[in-house]
């Protein structure tokens, strides 16, 4: 063989034994313990623990591996956890506004279905309200919406006002529907 031949041979087997290196680290690669070309075939340092903790991968070392982006095609990945995501109903959403409209609005979370609304004068009333609407379920539903009064003197909402608003968001939110219906 010519020179050439041998220090292509030679870039092979150095390109082979790195890429070797580069295995996952559950101890797969050419020189590990476990499996491995030139190892033992069990992990010592495994077996003597005296703690008896075991240092192979279990699936939440694994998954905590993967979220950590140990590969190109974990990017295409969903790593959302569903319990976290929530889902809010449009038509509840605008109806809310809509019906809310004399009330100044502070904040606003789509995300998590949160409505604060500043404190605000409805037509013909002397008194001044804030409220917060909870939408907590995609269903446009009596159960999926939430709203929390409270007046300008710090006195109690009675039930009654906080219900006839529930009732005016939900009627106004079945218009909307059946107008987007009508399209």
């Amino acid at each position: 063989m010519s020179g050439n031949k041998y220090l292509k041979l030679t870039l092979v087997g150095v390109l082979a034994i790195a890429l070797s290196a580069c295995g996952n680290s559950r101890g797969s690669g050419l020189f590990s313990g476990n499996g491995g070309l030139f190892g033992s075939g069990q992990n010592e340092r495994r077996e003597n623990d005296p703690n008896g903790f075991s240092r192979d991968y279990d699936s939440a070392a694994r998954a905590e591996a993967v979220r950590k982006g140990d590969s190109i095609f974990d990017l295409f990945q969903n790593f959302d956890d569903p319990n976290t995501t929530l889902e809010v109903n449009k038509y509840l959403w605008a109806a809310s506004l809509d019906v809310l409209n004399f009330m100044p609005i502070e904040a606003a979370d789509p995300f998590t279905g949160t409505i604060a609304l500043g404190y605000g004068r409805p037509r013909g009333a002397g008194q001044a309200y804030r409220a917060t609407v909870y939408i907590t379920d995609p269903a446009l539903d009596a159960r999926a919406l939430r709203v929390s009064l409270q007046s300008s003197g710090g006195r109690a909402v009675s039930r009654e006002t906080t219900r006839a608003i529930e009732d005016a968001i939900l009627t106004r939110a079945r218009q909307l529907r059946i107008q987007d219906t009508k399209l």
